[in-house]
């Protein structure tokens, strides 16, 4: 049975000392919950704040983009060992924004997760439609290509350092979430397709997540699906008492 991972997307928001607060409170209530993997994802300039208010507990960290250069001229960006430097475990990779904003494409959602796995480095890797390409029925196409392209050239021994997060850009920060079947469905859709292009054994470890307006009163009913093995919340992960509830009724005991 694969473990449920509840990550934490914090985006643009909370200066170092309000992440140091943030973590305090969930700390204190899920410092040492073992029942789901834990993990959050400040902002860079809140990193080692929160690193250092997370020690002693069971939270992991995590940042939500970095560059695939080892280093050079890229200003403005981040690379993986950096990120390793400071005590990062985990980042997020090809998320739905840095796709509309930045203009990143699947090659280069490719490129970042060679990077990252070759610091040591666990990605998250994003994939998802929007509203426009599900009401055209081609969400399924959508998802496949940014699957296709974006594990191009990976080995089965990659995979298993990686996670996925399926997240439905329609669903994202506009209070609608995919009802439990159809985000099992599109789960689903991504393990056959990773057993399909790697293996069973692969595709059965490989933990895949539901991002989009997760909340206390829907993770148990995401959770429960078979193919939905945690959340990556985005507004609820920045108040303390909504996340720890999402934690709490996302174990499976």
């Amino acid at each position: 049975m694969r473990k449920p991972f509840i990550a934490g997307n914090w985006k643009m928001n909370k200066i170092a000392t309000e992440a140091a607060d943030l973590v305090s409170k969930l700390k204190e209530n899920v410092g040492s919950f073992k029942d789901a993997d834990i993990l959050i994802c400040p902002p860079y300039t809140s990193l080692l704040a929160a690193q250092e208010a997370i020690k002693d507990s069971v939270i992991e960290l995590g940042a939500q983009n970095m560059h695939w250069e080892a280093n050079g001229a890229f200003t403005g960006e981040v690379s993986a060992a950096m990120l390793k430097d400071i005590g990062v475990k985990f980042v997020i990779i090809g998320h739905s924004e840095r796709r509309k904003y930045f203009s990143e494409t699947n090659q280069q959602v490719n490129k970042k997760i060679k990077a990252a796995i070759s610091a040591d480095l666990l990605p998250i890797v994003c994939v998802g439609e929007s509203l426009e390409q599900r009401e055209q029925q081609k969400e399924k196409e959508v998802v496949e290509k940014q699957l296709r392209e974006g594990f191009d050239s990976l080995s089965q021994a990659d995979l298993e350092k990686v996670t996925v997060a399926y997240e439905p850009v329609w669903a994202i920060g506009t209070g609608k979430t995919a009802t439990g079947e159809q985000a099992d469905q599109m789960h689903s859709f991504i393990r056959e397709w990773f057993k399909k292009n790697f293996s069973d054994q692969a595709a059965e470890k490989l933990r895949v997540l539901y991002g989009g307006s997760v909340k206390p009163t829907n993770i148990k009913e995401l959770i429960a699906k078979e193919n939905i093995d945690g959340a990556l919340v985005g507004g609820a992960s920045l108040k303390p008492l909504d996340f720890t509830e999402i934690i709490k009724n996302s174990s499976l005991g």
